[in-house]
């Protein structure tokens, strides 16, 4: 099955991903969880038969034309494994993520194919807590156990599950939702913002409208029904090519603030009020800062691609700094172990000790504009300064054959300069003014560069002109 990723499912329809690999999937899903449901949340008698305990198992999805024929296949192969199925509908992945622990279930299962073509789908599994499920936590056993069903056909279980589609649930838990994100942010600071959002058609502006009535801001609204066809274009703001509609909003209607989001909405990317991308290193920053404020002395994650900024922000405000290999799953089991109050990462996912050590797409923005109607300045202002101290590259993609082969031999060219070497994650290099993380992908044969300098924006091109000189070099070599 190639559709089982490092993280996650991911896959082409119908070719990797269809209806008959979701069914074998919710199988495979329910006879994994079913050897690890804590035994405190099994209905069970002193004598009970565990096989024969009911599990609950929440599925949301996004509004990809083919998430709901996916959602109904994985619910099939989960109730007729024994599971009940709670359907919320369409929804975000963090929905999913506080449905499971909000309400207690055993696991949850969301289908999205996030900012993938529309052509894609896939699915991001939880259990317990909404505790990850990834490649070293059980998603190549869901992936054998899958397999197998495939192959043999298994019998049913025993005793078949429910489907619990109702919407007096689905409004339930999302009123639910609503009222948690509302906890991060003191409402009576909040000033009447104009801000322009763009859901990028994907399932943001559901929960846009329901905040709107709780808050003082006026929101231009782009890009903002579902539609699966996605009209205006994949929504992934990360590419370059897919901030222009956000920043002529801005700029059209002088709002003070953007933001846009992926399609299943669990990152969410700011523009200032001129119309600037800020890349995601920087709010992270920003929010270390304000939970710190309100959580003295706490740990803070942060991945290694790029970390000055973060570390000293972290270090000023009294906090500690941690570091963590990148990947949520990476993420969220070093919060949990550090029971770290905050965790960002540069590619704009922000994890909340309060939402279950879950990222979170919602809750960034929300305390952005918490801190600027209490600064009373807007996000230039907030970030000027620390775009100064800390300039970075941003991510930087090339596609080679043997992304090993360079690592090794940008490490030993420049290892005689280096002051820190780490290998956290990839190969991390610093030296007196200026430092760079190089990793392989786990998806793809590309290898991700990022460069930050301290103060000397001129140093971070030079230096990153310079590493990207050897990688094309062996780019050519390797044709």
């Amino acid at each position: 099955m190639k559709c089982f990723k490092a993280y996650d499912v991911r896959g082409k329809i119908p070719d990797e991903l269809n209806e008959e690999i979701a069914y074998y999937i919710g199988r495979a899903y329910a006879r994994f969880l079913r050897g690890t449901v804590p035994i405190l949340r099994l209905r069970f008698a002193a004598s009970v038969n565990l096989g024969q305990s009911p599990m609950r198992v929440i599925v949301g999805r996004d509004n990809r034309l083919t998430s709901e024929s996916l959602a109904k296949a994985l619910s099939d192969g989960l109730i007729d494994s024994g599971a009940d199925v709670f359907d919320i509908g369409i929804c975000g992945t963090e929905e999913v993520y506080f449905a499971t622990f909000s309400e207690k279930m055993d696991g949850g299962i969301m289908i999205t194919a996030s900012h993938n073509p529309a052509d894609y789908n896939g699915m991001k599994f939880v259990r317990e807590y909404a505790k990850p499920i990834s490649g070293d936590s059980g998603l190549n056993i869901i992936r054998d156990i899958a397999k197998g069903v495939e192959r043999y056909s298994v019998e049913r279980y025993g005793v078949k599950g429910k489907v619990y589609p109702l919407d007096i649930k689905e409004k339930y838990i999302k009123e639910k939702y609503i009222e948690h994100l509302l906890g991060y942010v003191d409402r009576n600071i909040l000033k009447p913002y104009k801000i322009v959002v763009n859901a990028g058609n994907g399932c943001a502006g559901i929960i846009i409208d329901m905040l709107e009535r709780h808050l003082p801001f006026s929101f231009v609204k782009i890009n903002h029904e579902p539609d699966g066809t996605f009209p205006n274009d994949v929504p992934n703001p990360l590419l370059p090519e897919n901030r222009g509609a956000t920043i002529n909003a801005i700029k059209d209607h002088n709002a003070d603030i953007g933001i846009a989001w992926d399609g299943d909405f669990d990152r969410c990317f700011l523009f200032d009020e001129k119309g600037n991308f800020i890349e995601g290193y920087y709010i992270v920053g920003l929010l270390a800062s304000a939970m710190l404020t309100k959580h003295p002395q706490s740990k803070i994650i942060h991945d290694p691609r790029l970390t000055w900024n973060t570390i000293d922000i972290v270090k000023r405000a009294g906090g500690i700094p941690v570091q963590s290999k990148t990947g949520h799953a990476f993420i969220k089991e070093r919060m949990r172990a550090e029971n770290a109050v905050y965790g960002g990462e540069m590619s704009a996912h922000h994890y909340f000790r309060d939402f279950a050590f879950c990222d979170s797409g919602m809750i960034p923005w929300l305390m952005v504009t918490e801190l600027m109607s209490e600064a009373g300045k807007s996000l230039s202002e907030l970030v000027g300064e620390r775009l100064s101290l800390f300039p970075v590259s941003g991510e930087i993609n090339r596609r080679l054959k043997n992304p090993q082969t360079v690592i090794k031999f940008i490490g030993d060219k420049y290892k005689k300069d280096a002051v820190l070497v780490d290998y956290t994650d990839g190969l991390s290099m610093e030296f007196s003014d200026w430092r760079f993380n190089l990793r392989c992908s786990n998806t793809e044969p590309v290898v991700r560069l990022n460069v930050e300098a301290k103060g000397s924006k001129q140093l971070m091109s030079k230096k990153t002109e310079e590493l990207l000189n050897i990688l094309d070099k062996f780019k050519g070599d390797e044709k």
